[in-house]
């Protein structure tokens, strides 16, 4: 299977996303935080850098519930643009 090259907005996308779990963290290590979500530091480590930046929808899960976020939260700081208005609209 031939994976589509990411588009430049999916690859924001991403980094918002990793920024945003970065800001989450807090003083929490990469290790913890990885841990309590059943995940490795290092896919962690890619999701945060956006070196990952479509992590599957099981592993934000984690990762959200890991972070005390709600997946509302995180889909609505990710998006941005005319996206933005129409997800918070929907919310």
């Amino acid at each position: 299977m031939v994976r589509v090259p990411l588009t430049p907005e999916e690859r924001l996308r991403g980094e918002r996303f990793g920024a945003l779990l970065r800001q989450a963290r807090g003083e929490r290590s990469m290790v913890e935080v990885a841990a309590a979500a059943g995940l490795s530091a290092e896919t962690l480590r890619k999701i945060e850098t956006g070196r990952a930046p479509t992590p599957a929808f099981f592993t934000v899960a984690a990762l959200a519930a890991a972070l005390g976020l709600s997946l509302d939260e995180l889909a609505a700081a990710c998006v941005e643009g005319p996206q933005a208005a129409e997800f918070r609209q929907a919310g």
